[in-house]
């Protein structure tokens, strides 16, 4: 039987993915001017403006399906119905080539300014980080099942494990916008 606790190599990896996916994104935004900010590449893409947004939205959404599993009794099926997941999460977030739509509680509406947008971003990453770090519940043994299908049940670190992932994911996404046709100038 797999430990249900987070292992000491999954703490390290979730919690540099963490930190690293934090530095990541806001070396990438800082810098943006306000034009930037707003460009987007095309009527239906988003500016880089709108993926903090959505960010923000989503680390608050994901951390809230941990708290949900641990509020929920143990899955005694959790080691079968999770099984093979935290390869899949790495792979399939990874993959931008395909297109994902985002569930509408998480889509973006434009109403966040820039730093409440940052502010919003870097208080959820430091509760997720220090949560990360100093967990003692069996995370494995916590499920709560996933809007797509193809993810299906998902264990507490399997969630957390998300967090940094999808952020990856939206980072590369704010390089593409940065490499389009049009992008403006830093001047």
């Amino acid at each position: 039987m797999t430990d249900p606790q987070m292992s000491d190599g999954e703490r390290v990896h979730v919690v540099r993915l963490l930190q690293q996916t934090r530095d990541d994104f806001l070396a990438t935004v800082t810098p943006v001017t306000d034009a930037q900010w707003d460009f987007r590449p095309g009527l239906d893409r988003w500016s880089i403006g709108l993926i903090a947004e959505h960010l923000g939205l989503v680390e608050r959404g994901l951390f809230g399906r941990i708290e949900r599993a641990l509020e929920g009794d143990a899955n005694p099926d959790w080691q079968a119905a999770t099984a093979g997941k935290d390869e899949l999460i790495e792979k399939m977030l990874r993959d931008r080539g395909t297109p994902r739509r985002a569930p509408e509680r998480v889509v973006p509406i434009g109403t966040v300014g820039r730093e409440e947008a940052l502010r919003i971003y870097r208080e959820r990453r430091a509760r997720s980080l220090a949560f990360a770090e100093t967990t003692a519940d069996p995370l494995r043994t916590h499920t709560v099942d996933h809007h797509r299908p193809v993810f299906g049940t998902l264990n507490g670190y399997q969630w957390l494990l998300y967090i940094p992932l999808h952020n990856q994911r939206h980072i590369q996404q704010i390089e593409e916008i940065k490499a389009a046709p049009g992008y403006p100038s830093g001047d």
